[in-house]
């Protein structure tokens, strides 16, 4: 169905209609209707999806009495067609009676004089007053009576002579120009609206929009989800009887503005504003837009991850750590129930062991995976600068301080976890600063007034027996039990031995393609590795492939080389002075081969000269 409609009141207009319309405007739907007619017959062309009907007189004034929700377009009256219709009527005398509406009879009696007739006005409002007005007119004295449509049909009931004022072709054709015009400006609004509608719709926040009796206009589906309630069921109400809570009257009231309240709905926070329409200086309605807090606080921490936390992220994870024996095994176990909690973890355990990389892994494990993984070393920074960096710092705040002020590590790490390693290191001020912070869950930058909120779990490590510090007066014992809910203590290398083997051959492999050469463990050399007791456990470990691989020259690593890597790494460990079984035959085929030349024997071994004479010295055989 065409969205615009011609309603004409008899088949003569009809007929022109669809002579002028051929050309210019054949979209246009036509249709023949008058009065009571005209309006059933434009109810059915609405529901079939019209939205502007072009008619005439009391037709138009019919159907706006009737309410129905389209646009009426009237034709109009031009000078044209009453000069015309005046001048068939002075056929019949120079005394005119005008029976019509209004609309119609609008500066009429002014063309009396111009066209030299006496023209007088009997207005009309409805369909059956046309009858008692063409009788008044006649009684007053007319020759003649002109009008629209009815007021021929009450004429000619009454045999008195009339005149129909037609509407010509201007009048039909510029009504038609004037629907068009209004077709193409709904259209625009049309679409501005479904834009409008669609912002609304998928916006992160839900929109409540009331008109000036408090009536409900919009509800958008993020406050049917927040509210709980269906939009067609609440449409239409006054909102003081859906949600009296909200208060919006209040503001339509005042006028004004309430920003940033905090709401509980169904045992929900939501943040919400509510904003007055003000036209013409009245209120015309109000606007509340509400969001959940929750996924504002979401929002913000992505926000943080993005501009400010870029790089703080763990790498390891629970199957990144080598081993195989029962005690790294249970150690993984633990750790990972660990993870599952948001408490606080101290990880102790001797130097090198690998506690950043068990941290790692549970916060991976965890579900703050998606967050931030901030580390720091207490024992690295003076305690001015570790506040610095944990707190943050505004612009001034103290001498060399960036203009534009800092972000602390903990506001970094909001929604993920904060890695603290040799916290034993931290100053006795600074344990108190980060007690208050591990207690109100909130941190103030240094040199500034206000507080912001941090979600951080906390993940703090020692090499040092903390519980000791405490009874010395080093520890805070408040902070110690603050952080000491869980705790988790990592096996040195020594005693999980038959895990050695397996990280020695990794960090081969993982340093073979630097120095491309592929080299291999022999026994003498995994016993001898398994053997030692690696103060420095697996990062010493690591140390001493890494130094093999740069100076041993063959494929098979055996005995010697390890033993002139340790020696060298620390001449007073007494494992130097050991001699294993294997390695007193391996010297004396060396000496044999070189007939007793030390510097010679000393290089097919992979040792020093003077490792090789301390040896002999304890062997007795020099």
């Amino acid at each position: 169905m065409s969205r615009i409609a011609f309603l004409a009141p008899d088949i003569s207009m009809f007929e022109r209609a669809h002579e002028l319309f051929q050309t210019q405007h054949s979209d246009i739907h036509i249709e023949k209707g008058l009065l009571s007619e005209g309006v059933a017959i434009a109810s059915f062309l609405i529901a079939k999806g019209t939205e502007i009907i072009i008619t005439r007189g009391g037709t138009a004034s019919a159907l706006r009495n009737a309410g129905l929700e389209a646009t009426i377009v009237e034709i109009p009256i031009t000078g044209f067609d009453i000069i015309r219709t005046v001048e068939k009527a002075k056929l019949h005398g120079r005394s005119i009676g005008a029976v019509s509406f209004p609309s119609i009879l609008h500066g009429i009696d002014f063309l009396g004089p111009i066209l030299g007739v006496d023209i007088r006005c009997f207005p009309i409002h409805a369909e059956d007053e046309a009858d008692g007005q063409v009788l008044q007119a006649f009684r007053d004295g007319v020759d003649v009576v002109i009008g629209g449509f009815i007021t021929g049909r009450a004429a000619q009931k009454h045999n008195y002579p009339f005149e129909l004022i037609d509407s010509g072709a201007e009048g039909i054709l510029q009504a038609a120009q004037e629907a068009k015009r209004i077709a193409h400006a709904r259209s625009l609004e049309k679409t501005k609206t479904s834009l409008f509608q669609a912002v609304l719709d998928y916006a992160y926040e839900g929109f409540i929009l009331v008109d000036g009796e408090y009536r409900i206009s919009f509800f958008n589906p993020i406050a049917e989800r927040i509210l709980g309630m269906d939009s067609s069921k609440v449409i239409g109400k006054r909102i003081t009887h859906v949600w009296p809570e909200l208060n919006l009257a209040q503001v339509m009231h005042t006028g004004k503005d309430e920003l940033g309240q905090i709401l509980k709905i169904n045992e929900v926070d939501v943040l919400c504003n509510k904003v007055a329409i003000i036209v013409n200086d009245r209120s015309a309605g109000a606007v509340a837009t509400f969001q959940d807090v929750t996924q504002i606080q979401q929002m913000e921490a992505r926000v943080r991850r993005r501009i400010y936390a870029s790089g703080h992220v763990a790498r390891f994870r629970f199957d990144d750590i080598i081993g195989t024996s029962a005690v790294i095994k249970q150690t993984i176990e633990l750790a990972k129930e660990f993870s599952l909690t948001q408490s606080s973890i101290i990880i102790l355990g001797e130097t090198g062991v690998g506690k950043e990389v068990f941290a790692q892994s549970i916060h991976n494990y965890s579900d703050r995976r998606q967050g931030p993984f901030v580390a720091i070393n207490c024992a690295a920074l003076p305690s001015q600068i570790l506040e610095s960096e944990l707190f943050g710092y505004v612009g001034g705040a103290f001498t060399s301080a960036n203009p534009k002020g800092k972000p602390g590590l903990f506001e970094l790490a909001h929604g993920g976890t904060i890695f603290l390693d040799e916290i034993s290191e931290m100053e006795y001020p600074t344990q108190g600063k980060l007690l208050r912070v591990l207690q109100e869950k909130k941190v103030m930058r240094l040199g500034s007034d206000s507080v912001i909120p941090v979600d951080v779990r906390i993940i703090a490590a020692s090499n040092k027996n903390l519980k000791t510090l405490v009874n010395e007066n080093k520890f805070r014992s408040d902070l110690y039990y603050r952080l000491n809910v869980l705790q988790l203590r990592i096996p040195p290398l020594r005693d999980r031995k038959d895990d050695i083997k397996s990280l020695a051959q990794f960090f081969l492999e993982e340093h073979a393609g630097i120095v491309k050469r592929h080299l291999k463990l022999g026994s003498s050399a995994i016993q001898t590795l398994t053997q030692y007791p690696w103060p420095g456990n697996i990062r010493e470990l690591q140390n001493s492939i890494e130094r093999i691989i740069a100076v041993h020259k063959h494929e098979i690593i055996n005995a010697a080389i390890i033993n002139l890597v340790l020696e060298d790494q620390d001449n007073s460990n007494p494992l130097n002075a050991s001699i294993l079984p294997n390695e007193v035959e391996e010297i004396r085929k060396a000496l044999a081969l070189t007939k007793g030349r030390y510097a010679e024997a000393a290089k097919i071994l992979g040792i020093s000269r003077s490792t090789l004479w301390r040896k002999l010295k304890r062997l007795g055989l020099n």
